[in-house]
């Protein structure tokens, strides 16, 4: 063989080789660079899941669901039963089990009680929000807890109503009457209220009387959402209850009655925000 053909050869399988090795690397650099870094990736932001508590009905979080939404969150609003936990918890989960991607569940008043079972066990519930708003250990009832500190004064403003259940035995249902705006909303305009109360969904008064049989708030992060003027729900026992669940953050708002989402739907997004952002 020619040797200056042979060389010729040599050479140019060399270059081809290197052109194609730089053609890698330089696809493989702007892959690189295009690709974000791990703390780069964009979170995903997680469902937020709103339950009402009694007098109520899921319209009492429209406020706070403009201001949730305005900020990118998708948001869905979990029509309580209001029967109690035999009925209600096991009605929430079944919500939860039908949304992909982490949650972040917020309960006003009775809601907590709610969440506080229906979230057990719930690998997607990545935070609790309880704003103004039962937090039970197992074992205890909304009735152990409203008496536990004074200053509760809705029960004498509620009305019973007797219903017949599915099993033909009498039940009783609570209504807040048309006088229970000072203890139950005494923040919001009057006309708010009256809608309020003429859109309230009753509780069935067993709701007071039965144990928690699960308490989320163990293994899943909590916040919450002090309302400084509460009449139904004492101040000093949601403090108690936030503490002992060890929740991250507490914010306290001294004016607020017990329906904080109502007149401070800013503040009550705000910490529905932090709970998302620090779980996400």
């Amino acid at each position: 063989m020619n040797t200056e053909v042979s060389r010729r050869t040599v050479l140019a399988a060399g270059a081809a080789v290197a052109g194609a090795a730089a053609l890698a690397a330089g696809v493989e650099g702007t892959a690189a660079a295009a690709a974000p870094r791990g703390e780069e990736k964009s979170k995903v932001k997680p469902t937020i899941v709103l339950v009402h508590g009694g007098y109520a009905d899921s319209s009492c979080w429209n406020a706070t669901i403009g201001e949730l939404q305005h900020r990118g969150y998708t948001v869905i609003c979990g029509s309580n039963p209001l029967r109690g936990i035999p009925t209600d918890a096991p009605y929430i989960a079944s919500l939860l089990d039908s949304i992909s991607g982490p949650v972040v569940l917020v309960a006003h008043s009775m809601g907590g009680t709610v969440i506080t079972n229906a979230a057990a066990g719930k690998d997607n519930v990545k935070a609790l929000v309880y704003i103004s708003a039962f937090v039970p250990d197992v074992g205890e009832t909304q009735g152990d807890l409203i008496n536990k500190f004074p200053g509760s004064e809705v029960l004498p403003v509620s009305v019973p109503v007797p219903y017949t259940k599915a099993d033909g035995t009498t039940g009783t249902d609570l209504y807040l009457s048309k006088d229970g705006q000072a203890a139950f909303a005494a923040d919001i305009p009057t006309a708010a209220f009256q809608v309020l109360q003429a859109t309230q969904r009753p509780f069935d008064a067993d709701s007071f009387t039965f144990p928690t049989t699960a308490a989320a708030w163990k293994t899943i992060p909590v916040w919450g959402l002090v309302a400084g003027q509460d009449k139904a729900i004492p101040p000093a026992c949601e403090r108690w209850m936030y503490s002992r669940a060890n929740a991250r953050k507490v914010v306290e708002v001294p004016t607020s009655s017990h329906v904080a989402m109502l007149s401070h739907p800013r503040v009550v997004a705000d910490l529905i925000k932090d709970a998302a952002e620090a779980v996400s």
